[in-house]
């Protein structure tokens, strides 16, 4: 099978994949929007329970917990930066959040991993920067992991986030 990526408007806990990515707070704490809404159908006293066991995870790096109750094997929570303007390292940050989730996903034999736009909620990162970073991010690893077959899904609940998401893949893949 050949490695994918792929933007499907759906919510991202209702997706059958081996691994959905939460967009985590550096306290691993449960929040608002996607992160809120993993940690409710995942188990909130379960999820919580096993991030105060890892203690944290630094800006720009993932860390993984089992999925409790969703239908995901793992739940990799991936730290994104806040948007400060763009000159406080945040498109290193940023990639980094996607490559070190899906060596996680590589680590942890996934065949299939759902992501959300990592911080382009209340991290106010703008949309169309926040969609070329995640491609490109993706697109890179698979790149640089030929031996290794994986299926990315961006989960997204706007029209308007989804003809973005496409648009930034055509745009990618047409270089």
């Amino acid at each position: 099978m050949k490695s994918s990526i792929e933007v499907k408007q759906v919510n991202i806990v209702d997706l059958d994949v081996d691994a959905v990515v939460n967009a985590a707070n550096s306290q691993l704490l449960e929040g608002g929007g996607v992160c809120g809404a993993i940690f409710r159908k995942a188990g909130s006293a379960e999820l919580a329970m096993a991030c105060s066991e890892i203690g944290g995870c630094e800006t720009g790096n993932a860390v993984i917990t089992p999925g409790f109750n969703l239908s995901s094997k793992y739940v990799i929570h991936a730290v994104g930066p806040v948007w400060q303007g763009g000159n406080s390292n945040e498109v290193e940050l940023l990639y980094s959040a996607y490559k070190n989730s899906l060596k996680l996903a590589k680590e942890n034999d996934c065949t299939s991993i759902a992501f959300p736009l990592i911080s382009s909620g209340i991290y106010g990162y703008p949309k169309k920067a926040a969609w070329k970073i995640a491609i490109s991010s993706c697109s890179d690893f698979i790149n640089d992991n030929p031996d290794y077959s994986i299926n990315i899904i961006f989960a997204v609940l706007s029209e308007e986030s989804l003809k973005l998401g496409e648009s930034t893949i055509e745009m990618i893949f047409a270089k």
